[in-house]
């Protein structure tokens, strides 16, 4: 029996939390919302997570405070703390207070969801996979490579991330809002041709064919 991990999401961002939590989902992860410290606080230690995504800016109970509530009570669940602050000193706090992990704002979906993973990895876990395939293209999610019949292919960061979200979803049309959401963060711009551009560039370094248009709705990866 399959046992799906249970995240608590503690964000009074409600775009971001939406965010998190639309992208969790969707990767097979159960989750739970708190928009405030103090209700942090309860369900980290009331209730049985896996895994912690705290915003150090909540309101009521700020996360170091949170955090340092957590350890006290002896909660060991494993914490990525989300920061608006890029400081060094805010950073190595929250990583001495008891977080296993920091994400600084804005950030990717892919970006967490890597962090997520690795936290959630255990001995008994399956081992994470590391190339995707579909049909006669792959992606190495350790170098970073794509690999066609024609041989290897290298790729810009963007580049990357775009080619990872089709080939985690075969067959899928995926909207251009979809793909700016996941590649480009919750900070993009809806009225946006990157997409468009980056879709092009991808078709020439892994085939033409292989990434198709569904006119009016989106892009999805082919035979």
């Amino acid at each position: 029996m399959t046992v799906v991990s249970r995240i608590l999401i503690a964000e009074d961002e409600q775009r971001i939390a939406s965010f998190v939590e639309k992208g969790l989902r969707a990767n097979g992860f159960a989750t739970s919302v708190v928009t405030d410290g103090n209700a942090a606080l309860a369900s980290a230690v009331a209730e049985s997570f896996d895994l912690v995504v705290l915003d150090l800016g909540l309101p009521g109970r700020d996360g170091f405070d949170v955090l340092r509530a957590m350890r006290h009570a002896q909660v060991q669940t494993p914490v990525i703390i989300l920061t608006a602050r890029d400081e060094v000193g805010d950073t190595v706090a929250g990583l001495e207070g008891g977080a296993d992990d920091y994400m600084t704002k804005p950030f990717r979906f892919e970006e967490l969801l890597a962090r997520v993973r690795l936290r959630l990895r255990s001995p008994e876990r399956p081992s994470e996979i590391t190339v995707l395939r579909h049909e006669e293209l792959s992606l190495d999610l350790r170098t970073r490579r794509a690999r066609t019949p024609k041989g290897t292919v290298d790729l810009t960061a963007r580049e990357f991330a775009l080619l990872e979200l089709f080939l985690r979803h075969p067959g899928q049309v995926l909207s251009r809002e979809q793909i700016l959401s996941h590649v480009w963060g919750y900070d993009f711009d809806p009225g946006s041709n990157v997409v468009d551009v980056y879709v092009r560039t991808l078709r020439r370094k892994v085939g033409a064919e292989r990434i198709q248009t569904a006119r009016g709705m989106g892009y999805r990866l082919g035979s």
